[in-house]
């Protein structure tokens, strides 16, 4: 005798629709992995979708990732009236093409470009292709000098830390360039300046400096690294651009540390890109990238089209993408200023020193960094406090709590290390941090109380994103 569908056993292969949503003539289950012949009901699928999901985790109480899970309102309003529209094609969407120079000025502004209305920009699909942008920006320029020198361009390196975000290692990779680590150490966590020397020579495009780093959250110090390259160009000729990966901290510094010189202030830094999906307050996926001036892109990576009866330069690697996420970028810029942003950036700030101060007290732990740059910071087991667990197990014992706190080894040349990392984002308000460091105290007290190591120990791979 046949057996009808519903008779058959669960398989991992198929997605089992609930009869609660099932409609006259929809299937009992459906292939995860083939396309069905026929179809179902809009609102059956809709259901089968969303209970898919239902195991990922609250995205209010992941603290692993830096990008942006929760807009007001009215933000969302915008995102549904505009998420059919391509930003790429200009000419069709004129005011989304002009929302998006506006909102380029302003970042270039708020990064001290020598003319930020005329200084190249566009926005990305997040900061991975801007990084790729700009990348081929220092790649073009270095081999534009080197033809128009007589010289070859073949071999071109890139010189960066050795805690730079695996983008880095993509563009040099898929662009073909010489990737040139200098590694950090505990004396030099971070790109500062020693090491500059040995890895630069005449096929250096450029030094890629971090304003906040993924691992801890940190500052690279970019005028240090300046100086470095002045002082190289002194003794050896040899004039080197940085591009500032400012993801993360390039919504950030200019508002919580305005004083801080790291962007076109300097003059060597070429480009800067950031996240309008990070700090940027946006939803996903959404980077930008500026150059100080024309100079600093070349115009054979410029692609021109004409709108509102003029001429517009267009650059991008992606070549459909979503407006949406523009235009909640320059209604956050509306709606903030720059006492908004402010006040907001510095509550999460607020909140992660408020942690770090809290978790560096307890006694199983070391801070690596306080949340004082980004509000990002990262810990340590203290050495010698306990054989039967790790890091790895707390952030098991806080995700069946439903805290992503991850933990990660760090970079290599520290990768001995392993550290626990919070990323606060507006959204995680201090009667959440409240309630997480109680977690943390009781998942804390309870592996202190272990006679002997857990059962089956568990094991991290390096944390990237």
């Amino acid at each position: 005798m046949r057996r009808s569908i519903r008779d058959m056993p669960a398989s991992p292969d198929r997605l089992t629709v609930n009869p609660l949503h099932r409609r006259s003539g929809d299937p009992d289950s459906i292939s995860k992995h083939r396309l069905a012949e026929t179809g179902m009901e809009p609102l059956t699928a809709f259901h089968a979708v969303r209970d898919e999901t239902m195991l990922d985790g609250n995205a209010r109480l992941n603290l692993a990732t830096f990008v942006t899970t929760w807009m007001d309102d009215e933000a969302d309003e915008l995102y549904r009236g505009a998420f059919d529209k391509n930003m790429i094609d200009k000419d069709e969407y004129p005011q989304t093409a002009a929302i998006e120079q506006y909102c380029q000025r302003i970042i270039a502004d708020l990064w001290h470009a020598p003319d930020p209305d005329s200084a190249p920009a566009t926005s990305t699909v997040g900061s991975s292709e801007a990084c790729m942008l700009a990348g081929i920006a220092l790649k073009r320029r270095w081999q534009h000098r080197r033809e128009a020198a007589g010289a070859d361009s073949a071999r071109p390196n890139l010189v960066m830390s050795s805690a730079v975000q695996v983008c880095w290692e993509k563009f040099c990779n898929y662009f073909e360039v010489e990737a040139r680590f200098v590694p950090v150490s505990a004396e030099h966590p971070v790109l500062d300046g020693p090491g500059l020397a040995d890895a630069v020579d005449e096929r250096t495009i450029g030094v890629v400096g971090i304003l906040g780093v993924t691992y801890t959250g940190a500052y690279e110090p970019i005028a240090e690294l300046q100086r470095a390259l002045d002082a190289i160009e002194r003794d050896r000729g040899l004039d080197i651009p940085i591009h500032v990966d400012a993801a993360s901290g390039g919504m950030i510094a200019p508002f919580l540390q305005p004083e801080l010189a790291w962007d076109f202030r300097l003059p060597r830094v070429a480009s800067i890109n950031t996240s309008g999906h990070k700090y940027g307050l946006v939803y996903p996926g959404l980077g930008w990238v500026v150059w100080r001036d024309a100079d600093a892109l070349p115009e054979s990576m410029v692609f021109r089209v004409s709108y509102l009866g003029g001429d517009t330069p267009t650059l991008a690697l992606n070549f459909s993408r979503p407006g949406a996420q523009v235009l909640l970028q320059f209604y956050l810029f509306l709606r903030l200023g720059r006492a908004g942003y402010t006040e907001v950036q510095g509550e999460s700030r607020r909140v992660a020193m408020h942690l770090s101060s809290a978790i560096g007290a307890m006694a199983a732990f070391e801070l690596v960094s306080d949340g004082s740059t980004i509000p990002v910071f990262a810990w340590r087991l203290r050495e010698g406090h306990s054989e039967n667990w790790t890091l790895y197990d707390l952030s098991d014992r806080l995700r069946m709590r439903g805290w992503l706190v991850p933990a990660y080894p760090m970079p290599a040349d520290l990768e001995e290390t392993t550290v626990q990392r919070i990323v606060v984002r507006n959204g995680l308000t201090m009667d959440l941090a409240e309630a997480l460091l109680d977690v943390v105290r009781e998942e804390v007290a309870y592996l202190d109380a272990l006679e002997s190591p857990l059962p089956r120990p568990t094991s991290g791979q390096a944390f990237a994103h």
